[in-house]
C-alpha cells in the first residue's frame, strides 16, 4: 500500500502568512502541520510516499521534508501545476501509484487517531473506496455526504448549498485501482476542477463498493487562522512530552506542561502551560500563557502571550502590552511605544516590521 498527501494549492485563506510560507508547514506545537500527516502514514504500517506540490512552495517542501530519511521511508514528489482539484491530484500521481491501493491524506489536516485502523479495516475488507466522515455545524463548507439507516452511502455532494446531512468528508481516503477509471469518467465542476466527491459518486453509480467511517474524535482543518489556533491548542492540551532543556533565573516560575528547548533562556518571566518554547530563545520580563507555541530564536520582552503561535526568528521587543488569539509570522519585528493595557489579535506575514502606536 502506498502514501499519497496533497500539499500544493497556493493557501489563500491564509494570506499574508502564505504569500512567503507552504500552508502545510505552519508549525503547531512547534512543528509543521505537514509532518503529523507523514507521522500517520508511517504509523500505519506505509513507507512508499507520494508527496503533491505546487510551484509556489514545492521547493521549500522539498527543502523542510527531504527525501524521508528520517522516517526511514521513501518520499517522491509530484509536481502538479495547477490546484485543479484533488481528483486532478491523483491523477498527477498516477504514474507514482500505479495498480496499489493508496490512503490520500490532506497535508493541511490533522486527525487524532490517525490512519492506522482506517488502513486496517480497508486491507481486510472488500470495499473499493474507505470515506472518513465527520459531524460538523457548517457542512456547506465541506464535501457530503447522504447515508440510509444502515449507513450505505446514498450520495455525495461537493460543498452543496443545501446539505443533505451534516456528514462532512474529513480529509483522508482510501481507494484501490478503480479510482482511476471513475476520476478518467467525471468532468471538471463548475469551480473547474476535477472533484474528488464526483469521483466517488461515480463509484457508487458503476456499483463499486464504497465504504464509511463516522469519526467521533478530533479532526482539524487548518485553513485559516482561527483553525491553526484550534489545532495548536488542541495539540498542546494532548501533549505529554514536558521538559525543561533552557536555563531560567530564580525569578522565573512555571506551572503546567511546558517544554523548553536547549539555548532558551528565560528572566523574570512567568510561563504557565500546556506551552511550547523552542530553542535558542531569549525572554525577559514577560508572561506566557496557556495553548502558546513560541518558534526557535524569538526574542520577547515586556510582553503577555497568550493561545497564540508565534514563528522562528520573531521579535516582541518591549511591548508592555498582551498579544492574544494571533499568528506571527517569521522573522516579525513587533514593537510599542505607549504604555496603556491594550490587548492585541494580530495575523503578520513573515519579516513584518510593526510598530503599535
Amino acid at each position: 500500500m502506498k502514501g499519497l498527501i496533497l500539499s500544493g494549492g497556493k493557501g489563500t485563506r491564509m494570506r499574508p502568512i502564505t504569500h512567503t510560507a507552504a500552508k502545510q508547514l505552519l508549525p503547531v506545537a512547534n512543528k509543521p502541520i505537514l509532518f503529523y500527516a507523514i507521522e500517520a502514514i508511517k504509523a500505519a504500517g506505509i513507507y512508499e510516499l507520494g508527496i503533491i506540490i505546487s510551484p509556489e512552495t514545492g521547493q521549500d517542501i522539498k527543502h523542510i521534508v527531504g527525501n524521508g530519511e528520517r522516517w526511514g521511508m521513501q518520499i517522491t514528489y509530484l509536481l502538479q501545476h495547477e490546484p485543479l482539484g484533488l481528483a486532478h491530484a491523483v491523477k498527477t500521481a498516477r504514474d507514482f501509484l500505479g495498480d496499489a491501493p493508496f490512503v490520500m491524506y490532506l497535508g493541511d489536516n490533522l486527525i487524532k487517531d490517525g490512519v492506522a485502523p482506517l488502513v486496517d479495516r480497508f486491507k481486510a475488507g472488500q470495499a473499493d473506496a474507505l470515506i472518513l466522515l465527520k459531524e460538523v455545524t457548517n457542512p456547506s463548507a465541506f464535501g457530503v455526504a447522504q447515508l440510509n439507516g444502515n449507513g450505505r452511502i446514498l450520495c455525495l455532494e461537493e460543498k452543496p448549498a443545501k446539505p443533505k446531512s451534516n456528514l462532512a468528508l474529513v480529509g483522508v481516503y482510501l481507494f484501490n485501482k478503480n479510482i482511476h477509471k471513475a476520476i478518467d469518467e467525471i468532468k471538471p465542476s463548475k469551480r473547474g476542477e476535477l472533484e474528488i466527491t464526483d469521483a466517488i459518486q461515480q463509484l457508487i453509480d458503476t456499483n463499486f463498493h464504497v465504504d464509511s467511517h463516522v469519526l467521533h474524535s478530533w479532526w482539524l482543518d487548518t485553513g485559516k487562522k482561527d483553525d491553526m489556533l484550534e489545532a495548536n491548542r488542541v495539540v498542546l492540551d494532548e501533549m505529554t512530552d514536558v521538559s525543561m532543556d533552557g536555563g531560567i533565573d530564580e525569578h522565573t516560575r512555571i506551572s503546567g506542561r511546558v517544554h523548553i528547548g536547549k539555548g532558551t533562556t528565560l528572566k523574570h518571566c512567568s510561563i504557565r502551560g500546556p506551552a511550547v518554547i523552542g530553542e535558542n530563545c531569549s525572554l525577559e520580563y514577560s508572561y506566557v500563557g496557556p495553548f502558546t507555541s513560541i518558534g526557535n530564536g524569538a526574542r520577547v520582552s515586556h510582553a503577555e502571550i497568550e493561545h497564540s503561535i508565534l514563528r522562528e526568528h520573531c521579535r516582541i521587543i518591549d511591548f508592555h502590552g498582551r498579544i492574544e488569539d494571533s499568528l506571527i509570522g517569521v522573522n516579525v519585528e513587533l514593537t510599542r511605544s505607549q504604555l496603556k493595557p491594550v490587548a492585541y489579535r494580530l495575523m503578520l506575514g513573515d519579516d513584518s516590521k510593526v510598530e503599535v502606536v
